[in-house]
């Protein structure tokens, strides 16, 4: 009980010592309240040191950042070291995703939930070694059923923590990449052509 006694005495300084030290060691965030349970504080002095701490590494121009993602903080390179951190990593076995497994990535997010009979359609192809590979990259899971017994998959917070955003409502608007009506209307007649 000693050591209890001793994290509910923390100065600012040593929670944010105490709040680093946490963030410096777990591979994924972690929540505000999982933060002040461990350290036996209130969720608010929790949040007010946190956002205290993102706005000190980001003054200061560290190699790092703090972010609130996927319903959790953790500690993250800074994107402007991106190209060294790059270079770094290249050959260690971190691979990249696929086109096809970019794309039905990019539907099950913007449509999720949603079947692989329903990706299917919308790709045109058979997308259940894709779905398996994202489900094996903790990128999608499912996530009930339909009605008829099919499988319904969205995203997790893994796809949300690698796409650095706090929730899927911080995905890009589709709206200004899709093409015009005159413009689809050319796509078809050329698709029909061939």
């Amino acid at each position: 009980m000693q050591q209890a006694n001793t994290l509910r005495s923390l100065s600012g300084n040593e929670l944010a010592g105490a709040l680093e030290a946490i963030l410096m060691v777990v591979d994924q965030p972690v929540s505000q309240t999982d933060l002040a349970r461990a350290l036996e504080v209130d969720v608010e002095t929790v949040q007010q040191s946190l956002q205290g701490l993102a706005r000190e590494y980001e003054t200061q121009s560290r190699g790092f950042e703090l972010r609130n993602i996927a319903n959790g903080w953790r500690i993250y390179s800074a994107p402007r070291f991106d190209p060294f951190v790059s270079q770094f990593i290249v050959g260690t076995g971190t691979q990249k995703l696929s086109r096809a497994a970019l794309e039905t990535l990019a539907i099950i997010a913007y449509k999720q939930p949603i079947t692989r009979a329903r990706i299917r359609e919308i790709r045109g192809v058979n997308v259940d070694s894709v779905v398996r590979n994202l489900q094996a990259r903790g990128l999608v899971m499912e996530d009930g059923q339909t009605v008829t017994g099919a499988s319904l998959y969205r995203t997790t917070n893994e796809f949300m923590e690698r796409m650095g955003i706090a929730s899927l409502d911080e995905l890009a608007p589709l709206a200004p990449h899709l093409p015009k009506r005159d413009e689809l209307s050319e796509i078809s007649k050329t698709l029909e052509e061939k």
